[in-house]
């Protein structure tokens, strides 16, 4: 929650001055641009709400005929914006590398991503073409200025300006460009290149704002996580003191333009590093008894995996240069699934399924970290397709969820986050209880499944469609299966003390649907998404989106609303039937229909 200090305070009725565009006359989307612009400018969406609740007239600045227009010209405004916020989130990207050699048509790319599902990505360029299979994809695309672009871009303002009206204003809106990336890990991979990075970054920004784009596409560079030394316990951590004079000024860029710090996460690499200090479990976000979780000594917090770690560390190296409220966007991390057996023996299918199963799921589930639980960490995939032509190690070619044809290189298990891959062909499993095993263990993994186990149990009461027949065996098969697709089948999730196995034959009868069925709607799907997750306990990626976001929400629509009553009388206002509904679980506004109707009430 944002400090008292930084929330706008009224002075007066004279605030209904602020937004005198929107209450003489409709919202152009000039003016609507100019509010979001100036609002988004410090890249806190809290300050949005809470100007509005500071400038927000009282009713009886409704009762005029002009204040019953400018009531209704408000309320529709304030919802739009809503709209416009409620998008953000918890997301999984992806990156696009182009290495191969045998690279898929641009139309092709964009149909695996769609159909997919997969709703941010990352290009290391530019290119016109790819940018135009992604418009009117509403995919939400970083575009990035190649580290080879740097030099010239580093070193002239109108060169920055040039790069971004061909490759950036050209395309929007039909392309959702969301982001800018300038370079590649500069400080780590060109070096000599450190002086024109922060340069480059202005550059860039103010040719956004010369454009009118700044409000809505940010600009930041993506650093490898080695600029972080002493990088356990995170507490301790700080970045290399070497690159300070490049380091702070950029911080300081990316905090008063509302950006955020762009982080490549490899606990592969951390892990490969270690010399077996790090284990295989604890990289792979496999669970951890709390005997083996890493603990920081400085702050008592509990550390279960390397990548929360990492993040951690980075969050604390800033505040060692006094700054505090910089989210970061982790832009790649994966692990390979694909390596030489002799040196590179961790490189594995099985590996590289655990590690992007577990992520995306502590992603779109916004886990948070050990130091902002609950705090969202967007994470972009490394990669979409395997790169045959990188050179290097046998594994640098076979990061990919895909080959060169679409086909996955391997499956993803994401049913304990609610979204699916559609390569995910091992949702055809299924967990039963074993034929003629013991019914009192099987109804010990009843009770368990039902009660710690976190399973719905309510489809085995009497008169629901799972109660029949009403055998311990048919029960328990329903309970252990849903609660092996509900931990994402896997390994050791369909045991119960040896009673349970699994099949691939459906177990679903009648109308008892299970979990992994074709026929189970909303629960197994032959479909993917990588978008927000609607099950996000923080919809945002930064501190500033929280519970109190939502309820200055509701408190300006039900002032809103009441100016309305005031104006028209509670059955005869205009309403806008924009259908708000309020998720205490996930804190956010579900964007509905927005149309104007006659007489009528607002729905909430």
């Amino acid at each position: 929650m944002m400090a008292e200090d930084n929330v706008p305070q009224p002075q007066s009725s004279a605030c209904i001055r602020c937004l005198p565009i929107f209450m003489c006359s409709p919202p152009s989307p000039f003016s609507l641009s100019l509010l979001l612009k100036s609002l988004s400018r410090s890249g806190s969406r809290t300050k949005m709400w809470s100007y509005w609740a500071a400038v927000a007239p009282p009713p009886h600045a409704f009762r005029s005929k002009r204040g019953k227009s400018m009531a209704l010209r408000l309320l529709l405004l304030f919802l739009s914006l809503s709209a416009i916020y409620a998008d953000e989130g918890a997301y999984i990207g992806v990156n696009i590398g182009t290495a191969l050699s045998n690279m898929p048509s641009p139309t092709m790319v964009a149909a695996l991503l769609k159909s997919q599902q997969i709703r941010n990505v990352r290009l290391y360029d530019a290119d016109p073409a790819m940018l135009a299979a992604l418009s009117n994809t509403g995919i939400r695309v970083t575009v990035s200025v190649p580290n080879e672009q740097l030099l010239a871009v580093g070193q002239s303002n109108a060169t920055a300006a040039n790069w971004v009206a061909r490759n950036v204003v050209a395309h929007v809106p039909a392309v959702n460009i969301t982001a800018v990336a300038v370079g590649s890990e500069v400080l780590t991979a060109v070096p000599n290149a450190a002086p024109l990075l922060v340069p480059a970054l202005r550059y860039i920004h103010s040719a956004l704002v010369a454009a009118n784009l700044d409000g809505v596409i940010k600009v930041s560079t993506p650093h490898s996580s080695s600029l972080i030394l002493d990088s356990f316990p995170p507490s301790q951590a700080f970045f290399n003191r070497t690159l300070e004079p490049v380091f702070v000024p950029m911080l300081k860029f990316l905090q008063s333009t509302g950006s955020y710090l762009m982080l490549n996460v490899y606990p592969y690499y951390d892990y490969l590093q270690s010399n077996g200090i790090i284990p295989l479990d604890y990289a792979l976000f496999r669970p951890l008894p709390p005997n083996k979780e890493a603990v920081d000594a400085n702050t008592l917090l509990h550390y279960t995996n390397v990548f929360d770690a990492v993040v951690d560390a980075a969050y604390f190296a800033m505040a060692y240069l006094n700054v505090t409220n910089l989210p970061v966007v982790v832009m790649e991390s994966g692990w390979p699934h694909k390596g030489d057996p002799t040196t590179e023996p961790d490189a594995t299918t099985d590996n590289a399924n655990t590690y992007n199963s577990n992520l995306i799921r502590h992603v779109i589930n916004s886990t948070g970290t050990p130091k902002h639980p609950g705090v969202s960490v967007p994470t972009y995939i490394y990669e979409l397709y395997d790169e045959d032509l990188r050179p290097g190690v046998t594994s640098e070619k076979f990061w990919g969820l895909f080959d060169a044809n679409g086909v996955p290189a391997y499956t993803l298990h994401l049913t304990g986050s609610g979204m699916l891959l559609a390569n995910d062909t091992s949702s055809q499993t299924f967990c039963v209880a074993k034929e003629g095993a013991d019914e009192k263990l099987l109804q010990a993994g009843i009770d368990w499944a039902c009660g710690p186990g976190k399973v719905d149990c309510s489809p085995l009461t009497q008169g629901k469609p799972c109660y029949d027949p009403d055998t311990v065996e048919a029960h328990a098969s329903y309970a252990f299966n849903e609660y092996y697709h509900g931990m994402g089948m896997t390994v050791g999730t369909c045991h119960f003390s040896g009673v349970a196995a699994i099949t691939t034959t459906d177990p679903s009868h009648d109308s008892c649907l299970f979990s992994g069925s074709g026929g189970r709607n909303g629960t197994v799907l032959n479909g993917t998404s990588l978008a927000t997750s609607p099950n996000s306990t923080s919809s945002t990626s930064s501190d500033a989106h929280s519970f109190y976001q939502s309820k200055v929400v509701l408190q300006i629509v039900q002032a809103l609303l009441s100016g309305l009553d005031d104006a028209y009388g509670k059955n005869e206002r205009p309403v806008a039937s924009a259908i708000v509904e309020f998720t205490p679980t996930s804190n956010y506004l579900r964007r509905g229909r927005l149309e104007e109707e006659g007489v009528g009430s607002f729905r909430k």
